[in-house]
């Protein structure tokens, strides 16, 4: 028998085209959220929110079907993925190092954090997803005025992510997905919050996994 469909949700310090990254109508999620990045599966649904130090409204992000998974840093050795932005490391001499031409991610910590500690790279778990809607820096908060339980969640959310939800909040996260697909018809709405840069985008301390 299969799994139930999990749905997660979370916020974004940062939105700069690394995570996710939108490229030929496939969104990934190959760096940050680790743990999403690892419990997620197939047929899974993420919704990503701004958090407050990128937009004080909270507004949608994206939401997106997980419709593939690639694990053990495939990703990263797979020739048809090395363009994408977020394809920021590479294996050479037996081990991952960040390419030097990366836009993400530069300090030493990003790699362990991203992909995990050699030899195991138990964290190199890539999502993703045909079946998306991205919206960027043309996101609203347009949801908060339908369903109130998401509202309510997203606001007071910190650090980390969610995946259990009561059987009332997630009846409306699967309401606002619906809503999202029928209101969208387009896979990308808008364009990355801002350039690339050198900030971390999890940030620091302890995470905060509901």
């Amino acid at each position: 028998m299969a799994a139930p469909m999990r749905i997660y949700f979370y916020k974004l310090t940062g939105d700069s085209g690394g995570a996710p990254c939108i490229w030929r109508n496939v969104l990934s999620l190959a760096i940050c959220k680790p743990m999403i990045r690892k419990s997620a599966a197939t047929g899974d649904l993420i919704f990503g929110f701004a958090a407050n130090s990128l937009s004080a409204d909270n507004r949608l992000i994206y939401a997106a079907r997980v419709t593939d998974k690639l694990s053990g840093g495939k990703y990263y050795t797979t020739d048809r993925y090395y363009r994408r932005e977020d394809c920021i490391y590479e294996w050479k001499n037996g081990r991952f190092l960040r390419r030097r031409k990366a836009e993400h991610h530069p300090r030493p910590s990003d790699l362990a954090h991203d992909l995990g500690k050699p030899p195991r790279y138990a964290k190199a778990n890539v999502l993703l997803s045909t079946d998306f809607r991205y919206f960027g820096k043309r996101g609203s908060d347009g949801y908060k005025r339908k369903f109130r339980l998401v509202r309510n969640a997203v606001e007071r959310l910190g650090r980390g992510h969610r995946v259990h939800q009561s059987a009332e909040l997630r009846d409306q996260l699967l309401a606002m997905a619906e809503w999202i697909w029928r209101a969208n018809r387009q896979k990308v709405i808008g364009p990355p919050t801002s350039a690339p840069s050198d900030r971390i985008c999890h940030g620091s301390g302890p995470p905060g996994v509901a």
